[in-house]
């Protein structure tokens, strides 16, 4: 599946870029019987339903003539969130310093889930400086089920 969220990527950046936005990321994924195109839009202020329908708009007839994908699926826009998932280099790059969460396959250290600030990376671990402790806990990224920036709400 991730050829084919690479090629829509390739397809739909420079009309989402041309638009205003960036394109965060996109997941291809089966849930139930269902097929999901999920296109995930970014800028600094935030996105709007209206934006979400401006982009599905651009993209749909694109990716229906590119015809990537050759089962019947539900094509998703929406904003990333505010603890949004964090599943390419870039995403970390972006946010070294912030406070992620880690949910793991197999636990560390008694832990299947593992919050702290993302002090580095490579491809193969990533560094969290544990908040409650002076410490810090390497993670490899094969262990790692899936990550999302955390959000403090008030």
């Amino acid at each position: 599946m991730a050829n084919i969220e690479e090629k829509v990527e390739d397809l739909i950046n420079e009309t989402i870029e041309d638009l205003g936005y960036e394109l965060y990321d996109v997941i291809y994924e089966k849930e139930a019987q269902d097929y999901y195109l999920r296109v995930f839009i970014d800028t600094p202020n935030g996105i709007s339903l209206e934006d979400c329908e401006k982009v599905n708009d651009a993209i749909n007839d694109m990716l229906d003539e590119a015809n990537y994908i050759k089962d019947q699926y539900f094509l998703e826009v929406s904003s990333p969130g505010v603890e949004r998932v964090l599943r390419k280099d870039q995403h970390l790059e972006a946010n070294l310093g912030n406070e992620i969460v880690c949910n793991l396959f197999k636990p560390i250290e008694k832990m299947k889930q593992i919050e702290g600030i993302l002090q580095e990376f490579d491809q193969d671990k990533l560094v969290l400086q544990v908040e409650d402790e002076e410490r810090t806990i390497g993670i490899e990224r094969k262990n790692i089920a899936k990550m999302k920036l955390k959000y403090h709400w008030n």
